[in-house]
């Protein structure tokens, strides 16, 4: 007698259940899905970008807890019940962070790719820092392909100096 059954038993796929910005999810994804894919083809959420998807280019950088995350290198079960924050959560309703009204004041961003992982990096430095050095600053590595370091520079500084 043969133990295979016809049809054959559906695999169920994990529910993963944590917040992003502020709101509770449950999605199915496999446990060892990058949480970059889980927010971008499972919830929509397109800030967060792919570039590298090895933890080198950074586009893809936001908050777990508070804390700069890579989600191309986060596995989504890594985030269960944790507080996921992405560049679309930063603001406070109609009020921008502090960081992304100093990116628009300053004209940072070229093409805008990397400017969502910039932030959220920024973001993250500020929260340790609040008086950070250009050897701070640097440390962050998130890569802009456009070469707008010196505006990103004087952005973050803008930003420390209005947070006080």
């Amino acid at each position: 007698r043969s133990s295979c059954r016809y049809p054959p038993k559906e695999a169920t796929m994990p529910v993963q259940s944590f917040k992003v910005n502020g709101s509770n999810v449950d999605v199915e994804a496999p446990d060892d899905m990058a949480l970059l894919w889980v927010l971008r083809d499972k919830l929509g959420i397109t800030g967060p970008k792919y570039g590298c998807g090895i933890n080198v280019c950074k586009a893809c950088t936001c908050h777990v807890d508070g804390k700069a995350v890579t989600t191309c290198s986060t596995r989504v079960s890594d985030v269960r019940g944790r507080q996921v924050t992405t560049i679309e959560g930063l603001a406070n309703g109609n009020t921008l962070h502090p960081v992304q009204q100093a990116w628009l004041n300053l004209d940072v961003p070229q093409c805008g790719f990397c400017q969502p992982g910039q932030i959220m990096a920024a973001v993250d430095l500020l929260r340790r820092t609040r008086n950070p050095t250009d050897a701070d600053i640097d440390a962050i590595e998130n890569v802009c392909r456009c070469g707008t370091y010196g505006r990103i520079r004087e952005a973050i500084k803008a930003a420390a100096a209005a947070m006080g």
